[in-house]
C-alpha cells in the first residue's frame, strides 16, 4: 500500500512540508509506503473549462498535470498539503487539483475513485478551515473517502521551527496518519475477502435551467 503526499507550497522545506513529514513518519511506522512530491514551484496554469480532455483523454495543456495524473495511478491514498494564502489554499495547488480531478476522470482508468484522500493545511493564523473545505471538495466529487483526524488537519506557525512547537497540530498529523493507515488496511482486507467495489453508473448530466 502506497500513499502519495503532495506538497503544494512553493517553500519546498517549509511549514507545509513539516506537517506532511509528521504524517509520513506515522504512515511509515504503520508499514505504509510513502512518497512526497513537491509541486509548489511548478508552472501550472489553471483550468479554462475548454472540455478538450473529454475528446483527448488528457488535458489539452500538456504540462506536468498529465504526468501527475498518470503518476497517481500507482498510489492507494493521497494527502494534499497547502499553505494558506489570503484565506485560501495556494493557487498552484488549486490549479493542479482542478485540472487533475477533471481531466483525470476523462482519461480512462480513474486514478482516484474510492481511494482515500486528506487535506493538510498550514497557516500563521487564519484561513485554515476554509482551505481544508476547499480541498475536500475535490475528494467528494471524485468518490474518495475523506480521512479525518481528531481535529481539523492543520498546523500553525510562520516557520518550520514554529510548526514544531505546535504540539496539538503535530498530534493531529500523527492521528491522521494512523487513520489513513487503518482505512487502507480495512480496504485491503475487504478486497481479499472478496467484497467488490461499488458499481459505477454511467454519469448523467442535467441542467438546472432548460
Amino acid at each position: 500500500m502506497k500513499v502519495l503526499l503532495v506538497n503544494g507550497s512553493p517553500n519546498r522545506m517549509g511549514c507545509t512540508f513539516t506537517a506532511l513529514s509528521e504524517v509520513e513518519k506515522t504512515l511509515n511506522e504503520e508499514n505504509i509506503e510513502t512518497k512526497i512530491v513537491h509541486v509548489g514551484q511548478k508552472d501550472i496554469r489553471g483550468c479554462t473549462a475548454c472540455m478538450k480532455c473529454v475528446d483527448l483523454g488528457k488535458c489539452v495543456y500538456d504540462d506536468y498535470v498529465n504526468e501527475f495524473i498518470d503518476f497517481c495511478r500507482d498510489f492507494d491514498g493521497f494527502i494534499f498539503g497547502a499553505p494558506v494564502y489570503f484565506a485560501s489554499a495556494n493557487s498552484t495547488l488549486i490549479s493542479l487539483l482542478t485540472r487533475t480531478f477533471y481531466a483525470g476522470r476523462k482519461s480512462g482508468g480513474d486514478s482516484f475513485r474510492l481511494k482515500p484522500g486528506a487535506a493538510v493545511v498550514s497557516a500563521r493564523r487564519a484561513g485554515t478551515t476554509a482551505s481544508i473545505d476547499e480541498i475536500n471538495k475535490f475528494f467528494s466529487i471524485a468518490e474518495m473517502p475523506i480521512i479525518s483526524s481528531k481535529y481539523w488537519n492543520m498546523v500553525h506557525g510562520n516557520t518550520p521551527d514554529e510548526v514544531k512547537q505546535d504540539e496539538e497540530g503535530l498530534q493531529v498529523m500523527r492521528t491522521l496518519g494512523r487513520n489513513m493507515a487503518w482505512f487502507l488496511k480495512l480496504k485491503e482486507a475487504g478486497e481479499k475477502a472478496g467484497i467488490p467495489l461499488p458499481e459505477s453508473e454511467t454519469p448523467l448530466r442535467t441542467n438546472f435551467i432548460r
